[in-house]
């Protein structure tokens, strides 16, 4: 049997989908997996060893950019991916993804799945599922393989990262050219686009501080970068200077790609994140994360995607991360080191 996992979203979604290709190697250990991701998310299951096959497919439009080039490459994929066969085209979205499903029923797959607000609207997709609400987000990626007569497993496997090596000394190097020891700090992030979910100047530097004078740990102050203006991906460079300005000697500033920030999170005692894509990432790692959501009556809310991990905990502002008070987060983290 051979089965293709479509997945466009963003990495935090991927590694979401990831205790879904568990699931699904377990359940069928004989069939052949094929993932298709995107140029941008696919290297989140570069080394899953539930997937057989990568099939990455080119983004069409970057920020304001278009790439020419992407459309003949899509005609062509397309045509290579008919030629192998798939019984089965699971769309992973938890939600009805157009785009998503016309790729799935491109792939010439004999049965196709995918979540669906109205099925008469897709008379060609042979398992329409409806959209499940108040479910998280790795529970709905594995409520996918139902039609295929796989159970979900009680409880469901956590998302799992595997970090490669690069990252682990690129961090390794980081640190130590700033003095700072693996478990000895903890990974304070921007990172949500939006203002109510991020922490305000005031806060980061009185936690950062506590964390100093109560549990002897540096901060690790980490941030997208760019302006949030840019039109390929919004940073936070104007939420970050101000506490920059400060210039506390304990927080230490980094503004870098990804595959060395993953590095750090890894080796950090404890990570805290506004509800972002890394924050998904420091759920999966060693030291686990306290993630931030606000005004979630209108905004994603933690029962769908709340971290999941080993060593994880949320805190839901009403309104903003801004008017979440000190103790409640500080208690929180605390708990964290301690496990």
């Amino acid at each position: 049997m051979k089965i293709l996992v479509i997945k466009r979203d963003k990495i935090g979604d991927l590694l979401l989908t990831t205790p879904m290709l568990a699931v699904l190697k377990a359940a069928l250990p004989q069939a052949e997996v094929h993932l298709l991701a995107n140029d941008y998310n696919a290297w989140v299951v570069a080394d899953d060893p539930n997937a057989d096959r990568r099939w990455i497919y080119r983004r069409a439009r970057v920020g304001r950019s278009v790439r020419p080039g992407a459309a003949l490459h899509a005609a062509w994929q397309a045509l290579v991916m008919r030629l192998q066969g798939y019984d089965w085209a699971i769309v992973a979205n938890g939600s009805e993804s157009p785009r998503a499903i016309r790729r799935g029923l491109q792939s010439g797959a004999k049965r196709v799945v995918a979540c669906v607000e109205d099925a008469s609207r897709w008379p060609r997709l042979t398992h329409g599922l409806s959209v499940a609400a108040g479910v998280h987000e790795v529970d709905r990626m594995i409520g996918l393989l139902a039609p295929l007569g796989v159970v979900a497993p009680v409880p469901a496997p956590l998302p799992v990262y595997r970090l490669p090596e690069t990252s682990r000394a690129a961090a390794a190097g980081w640190l130590e050219a700033r003095g700072l020891a693996p478990r000895g700090y903890v990974v304070l992030g921007l990172g949500a686009r939006r203002a109510k979910k991020q922490p305000s100047t005031g806060q980061i530097l009185r936690w950062s501080r506590h964390w100093l004078d109560t549990h002897g740990l540096q901060t690790v102050f980490m941030w997208t970068p760019g302006r949030s203006d840019n039109p390929l991906y919004p940073g936070d460079d104007e939420v970050a200077e101000p506490v920059l300005a400060a210039r506390e000697r304990h927080i230490h500033p980094f503004r870098g790609p990804i595959p060395p920030a993953l590095g750090l999170i890894w080796g950090a005692r404890t990570s805290v994140f506004p509800d972002s894509g890394l924050m998904h990432f420091a759920a999966a790692s060693p030291g686990g994360v306290l993630g931030l959501f606000a005004e979630t009556h209108v905004s994603p809310h933690p029962s769908q995607w709340g971290p999941r991990g080993s060593n994880v905990d949320f805190l839901d502002a009403p309104t903003s991360v801004a008017a979440l008070s000190d103790e409640q987060v500080l208690g929180r983290v605390a708990r964290l080191l301690g496990a």
